[in-house]
């Protein structure tokens, strides 16, 4: 009798994670899921990863910051946004606390008027948006990747360059970190989804690093493996880190 009551207890914990209008082996889509369980979103990453791509994002957006300073030279906050992220990445900065600034950046975008200066506030306000959400990263070298593009004479060939220095300039932790967050258009939980990220040169930049930098697979050692259903396997993350075995992909 005990064990018949824990197996139909068993059965409607799996139930509850799985559509109700397909069959019990269908799981529910991975935004779904991650309300389900209330876990965070798969855009998020680890604090530790969110450090790592911090600086990369830094690195990206201080390539064009030249293109704000000439609009507006008295306005620091890009510049302090930038310096913030590369203090985070080191560790010198609570995350709690970047979150709550991470918007001041992008509102120098409202102090300028050539597009070139807007988009480079853009991406020193994504850079900051790393504390919050590693996603964020790839924002960061796309609007980047736009305002040289609009700073320059050859729109296109200023574009193809700067993904290029991105790409050469991001390390292999980095990569790995990257490769964990959910393809452009894939989860709307976060900046990934269908906004402004995704559209005009901004998608096309996040697309052309994602398909460069490629999927995490189980044999790397730098990422995570999602298995059947969202639900990981052990593999070992960065730095020897252990992920959590049986847990969601939702959770960084």
């Amino acid at each position: 009798m005990l064990r018949a009551s824990a197996a139909m207890s068993s059965s409607r914990s799996t139930d509850s994670l799985t559509s109700s209008a397909g069959s019990a082996h269908r799981p529910l889509p991975l935004r779904a899921a991650c309300e389900t369980s209330g876990m965070s979103s798969p855009q998020s990453l680890s604090e530790v990863d969110r450090r790592l791509v911090a600086a990369w994002a830094a690195d990206c957006a201080e390539r064009v910051l030249i293109l704000f300073e000439a609009e507006a030279p008295a306005d620091g906050r890009p510049r302090d946004a930038i310096a913030r992220t590369r203090a985070f990445a080191r560790g010198e900065l609570d995350t709690a606390g970047e979150i709550r600034r991470r918007f001041v950046a992008g509102r120098a975008a409202h102090a300028v008027s050539s597009p070139a200066a807007v988009a480079a506030a853009r991406a020193a306000g994504q850079a900051a948006g790393v504390a919050h959400m590693g996603a964020h990263a790839l924002g960061a070298a796309a609007y980047a990747a736009k305002a040289a593009g609009l700073g320059a004479p050859d729109q296109a060939a200023a574009v193809s360059e700067e993904i290029s220095w991105q790409l050469e300039h991001m390390n292999a932790h980095v990569r790995a970190a990257l490769q964990q967050l959910p393809l452009l258009g894939e989860n709307s939980a976060g900046p990934l989804g269908s906004g402004l990220l995704a559209l005009g040169i901004l998608g096309s930049t996040i697309r052309e690093i994602q398909s460069a930098i490629g999927k995490i697979s189980p044999e790397d050692s730098g990422g995570m493996f999602v298995g059947f259903g969202g639900t990981r396997v052990g593999v070992v993350g960065l730095g020897g880190r252990s992920t959590r075995q049986g847990g969601t992909s939702c959770e960084p």
